[in-house]
């Protein structure tokens, strides 16, 4: 059974690494310090990524995508 990687692996995992990284980021940047300005663009940038990791997982799929489905 041959594993292959696929454009939707990518995006997964893409998506959460994007979540990881602007967390742990944020999280290091208040660590050492941040105003109130730095605060709201650090939770913005949080929320924008976990958005983007929703929108990737429940986004419906193409319509190529579902005849491709159909036909397997």
């Amino acid at each position: 059974m041959p594993f292959e990687i696929t454009r939707k692996d990518v995006v997964d995992i893409g998506s959460a690494a994007l979540v990881f990284i602007s967390g742990a980021l944020t999280g290091h940047y208040a660590a050492i310090g941040m105003d109130a300005v730095q605060w709201a663009g650090a939770a913005a940038a949080v929320l924008g990524s976990v958005t983007v990791a929703v929108a990737v997982r429940v986004w419906p799929p193409t319509i190529k995508t579902a005849k491709a489905k159909a036909r397997d």
